[in-house]
C-alpha cells in the first residue's frame, strides 16, 4: 500500500483536519505513509460544534483515545440525548434519547406494542420507558455498568465539548503518530494528472501529495476552488442560513442533554460544558434580521456572557461530488446541515471511516471506488437531511416561518417515511441509515406525527398483557434511575 499511497496532505485544521490527521497518522503511519497537515493561525475555525452523538465513542476507541483524558482536555460533559422545546407548539417538549427504549414484548418490537397501548390509553409517554430520557431530564448520569439485562448495562451516551480544545487535543495525538504540521496560507493549488499535484504556500514552499483532504471549511479551497465539484443546494427544505453564537458562564447543575429551543424564525441551542455554556441561535434571514436574532439569543442566555456574539453565515447542502480525482472533502468543505441533531462531527467521522475502507490502491484512484464513496456519502447526507426536515414539517406553531415549514413540500424519502408511519405506525430503516427506528419513533411521536391504527402483529397477545409488560419496563427504568448519580457529580469527578 505504501508504494501506492506514499503521502496524504490535509489542507485545513480545526476539528475535521485533526480528526483526519489522527486517524490517518495512527492507521497509515506505521506502514510508511507520510501525513502532512497545513493550517494557518490567521484563519479562524467556526468552532461551535460542541455536541455529538454516540458513534464518536466508536471513533475514539478505534484511535485508542482515553475518555477521561479527552473530557478533561476539552472541558467536556456527558450527553444522553436532545430535548426539543416548543417544536410542536409553545410549552411542549420531548427528548430524543440515545440508547434503547423498552424491550420486545412477546417477540413483537416494543415500538409496535407501545403504539397500540398508547392509542388505547394504556401507556405512558415514550420517554417513561427510556432510561436515557428520564436521566437526562432528572440531571443524572452513569456510564454503563455490568448489571445483567438492566438498562444500566447498556446506557447510550455521547459528549459535549469545546471544539477548539478538541482540535488542540487531537493535534497532540496526531503529532505523536508522526503527523507533520505546516503553518501557512495556501496561495495556489497546482493541478496534475491525478487531480492535485501540490499546494503552494505564501512562504514559497510547495507541498505535494498522493492524496489530498480538503478540510478548509466553507472556503472549500481544493474540492471547489480547484476541482470544481459543484454544489447541491438544500435551502428549499432547510431554509435557515444564519447562526449567532455566544458563550456564557457554566451551569451550576448541568443537564446531560443538548437543548434545542424553538424560536420565532428558527431555534436556539444550549450546551453545557465544564468551563462554560455554549449558546446559539439558528435562524432564517428571510424571516428575521441578524440584530433581531442576536437580541433573541441574548434574551435567552442564562447567566453572564463571556464574549461578544458572532454571526455565522452558511448555505445548507453538499458538494455534488465529495471525492474528485485525488481530492476528498471532509467537514464544512463537504457540506453543511444545521446542528439540529448534532451530526456535523459525525459526518467527518463517517467520511473518514468510509475513506479508510476505500483507500486508493493506485494513482489515479479506481473510478469504481470514487463512485461508490460519492454514492454512499450522498445517501448519508440525504437521509440525515430528511430526519432534520421532519422536525420542521411536523409542527403546529403559529409564526409565519413555522407555517411555511409545515406547508412546504418535503423530500420524497421523508414523505414515504411519514406515509408508512401513518399507516399503522411502521418505521423502516434503510441499510446504512444513521438514525434507527428508535430515533425516528422518538421524533415522530414527539412531533405528533399522524398515525392511524397499529401493526396487526400486536394482536397476538391481549392488550392487558402488553400494558402490564409496559408497566414493568417503566418500573425497571424508574428503579435504575435511582442508582445513577447526578450529572454534576460525574462532571466534577472529571476535574
Amino acid at each position: 500500500m505504501t508504494d501506492a499511497l506514499r503521502s496524504v496532505t490535509i489542507v485545513g485544521g480545526g476539528t475535521a483536519g485533526w480528526m483526519a490527521a489522527v486517524a490517518l497518522g495512527r492507521l497509515l503511519g506505521p506502514a510508511g505513509t507520510r501525513v502532512t497537515l497545513i493550517e494557518s493561525d490567521d484563519i479562524p475555525t467556526v468552532g461551535v460544534g460542541e455536541a455529538t452523538i454516540p458513534p464518536i465513542r466508536t471513533f475514539h476507541a478505534m484511535l485508542g483515545i482515553d475518555e477521561v483524558a479527552f473530557l478533561r482536555a476539552t472541558g467536556g460533559s456527558y450527553k444522553l440525548g436532545i430535548r426539543f422545546e416548543g417544536w410542536t407548539r409553545p410549552g411542549e417538549s420531548y427528548v430524543h434519547p440515545f440508547g434503547q427504549i423498552g424491550t420486545d414484548i412477546a417477540g413483537v418490537p416494543f415500538a409496535a406494542q407501545w403504539l397500540r397501548a398508547r392509542q388505547a390509553g394504556a401507556a405512558e409517554p415514550l420517554g417513561a420507558y427510556s432510561l436515557e430520557a428520564c436521566a437526562a431530564e432528572a440531571g443524572r448520569f452513569s456510564r454503563p455498568i455490568a448489571n445483567g439485562n438492566s438498562p444500566l448495562s447498556r446506557i447510550g451516551y455521547a459528549y459535549h465539548f469545546d471544539a477548539g480544545r478538541y482540535a488542540a487535543f487531537l493535534r497532540v495525538q496526531a503529532e505523536a503518530y508522526g503527523v507533520v504540521r505546516h503553518e501557512g496560507l495556501v496561495k495556489r493549488v497546482e493541478r496534475g494528472p491525478a487531480g492535485i499535484a501540490a499546494v503552494h504556500l505564501a512562504d514559497g514552499s510547495r507541498i505535494a501529495g498522493d492524496l489530498f483532504l480538503d478540510c478548509s471549511g466553507f472556503r472549500a479551497l481544493l474540492i471547489e476552488g480547484a476541482m470544481e465539484a459543484g454544489w447541491t443546494d438544500w435551502s428549499e427544505w432547510l431554509p435557515c442560513d444564519r447562526a449567532v453564537a455566544v458563550a456564557s458562564v457554566a451551569d451550576a447543575a448541568p443537564l446531560p442533554l443538548t437543548r434545542a429551543i424553538a424560536e420565532r424564525a428558527g431555534w436556539r441551542w444550549r450546551i453545557p460544558l465544564q468551563h462554560r455554556t455554549g449558546n446559539g441561535h439558528v435562524f432564517s434571514s428571510r424571516h428575521m434580521s441578524e440584530d433581531e436574532a442576536t437580541a433573541t439569543l441574548l434574551a435567552g442566555v442564562e447567566g453572564e456572557t463571556l464574549a461578544e456574539p458572532r454571526v455565522i453565515r452558511f448555505a445548507t447542502g453538499h458538494r455534488n461530488c465529495f471525492w474528485v480525482g485525488n481530492c476528498i472533502a471532509l467537514g464544512l468543505a463537504a457540506g453543511f446541515m444545521e446542528p439540529l441533531e448534532s451530526t456535523s462531527i459525525h459526518l467527518v467521522q463517517s467520511g473518514l471511516q468510509h475513506l479508510l475502507r476505500m483507500l486508493p490502491t493506485g494513482a489515479p484512484p479506481a473510478p469504481a471506488v470514487v463512485e461508490r464513496y460519492n454514492r454512499i456519502m450522498t445517501a448519508e447526507y440525504t437521509r440525515i437531511r430528511d430526519f432534520l426536515v421532519a422536525h420542521y414539517h411536523l409542527n403546529a406553531r403559529a409564526e409565519p416561518f413555522w407555517r411555511d415549514r409545515a406547508a412546504a413540500a418535503i423530500p420524497e424519502g421523508l414523505a414515504e417515511k411519514l406515509a408508512l408511519f401513518r399507516a399503522g405506525g411502521r418505521i423502516f430503516r434503510e441499510a446504512d441509515e444513521l438514525f434507527n427506528e428508535t430515533s425516528w419513533l422518538a421524533v415522530l411521536t414527539g412531533q405528533n406525527a399522524p398515525v392511524s391504527g397499529y401493526d396487526p402483529i400486536c394482536d397476538g397477545i391481549p392488550i392487558e398483557t402488553a400494558a402490564n409488560r409496559l408497566a414493568q419496563v417503566e418500573r425497571v427504568v424508574a428503579t435504575s434511575l435511582t442508582h445513577m448519580p447526578s450529572h454534576a457529580h460525574a462532571v466534577a469527578r472529571l476535574a
